[in-house]
């Protein structure tokens, strides 16, 4: 891979040696892992939706997917595909609706820490489709939406990951 400068972008004035990265949608090759949660099963089946038919459109055909009970378990399976070199990239689906108690605050915000955690800790992106939503009306007009810009941001980061890595 090469990297080619974004001639079309502005240049910073007295920077003429800044090459920008531009963004690879091309999913051909690539293996992507998905865990999705099955608390919440209709709108984790929404995000599949999306993201199994967006990643099918970028030309992505090696896909695995592993369900777990619920976002708190997303971040142990990422974390177990993320080691074990297959994947490019993985995509995390699950849906946490408000509730009456502070149980909300607790699933959003760990299992969104240990989604980041892997993937900074691996190095293999992420892309976080838990939705955090108020109420299930929310979850559904999200859900295709953002299972689609998480298939997306997978193959984008994979691709960019790899640019990273091959550019000295």
């Amino acid at each position: 891979m090469s990297f080619t400068p974004n001639t079309s972008a502005a240049t910073p004035v007295g920077r003429t040696d800044l090459r920008e990265l531009e963004p690879n949608p091309a999913g051909a090759g690539l293996a992507i892992g998905i865990v999705m949660a099955r608390f919440n099963k209709d709108v984790g089946e929404g995000l599949l939706s999306g993201c199994a038919h967006e990643l099918q459109r970028l030309g992505v055909t090696d896909v695995t997917l592993a369900s777990v009970p619920g976002a708190l378990e997303i971040p142990l399976a990422l974390q177990t595909m993320a080691q074990s070199g297959k994947f490019a990239a993985l995509v995390a689906l699950g849906c946490v609706i408000r509730g009456e108690t502070y149980h909300f605050e607790i699933v959003s915000n760990e299992s969104s820490r240990g989604v980041t955690d892997v993937q900074l800790t691996t190095g293999i992106p992420i892309a976080n489709a838990i939705l955090t939503v108020e109420n299930d009306d929310q979850a559904q007009v999200r859900m295709l939406q953002k299972g689609m810009e998480a298939a997306q941001c997978a193959v984008e980061m994979a691709n960019l990951q790899s640019l990273l890595k091959a550019t000295k």
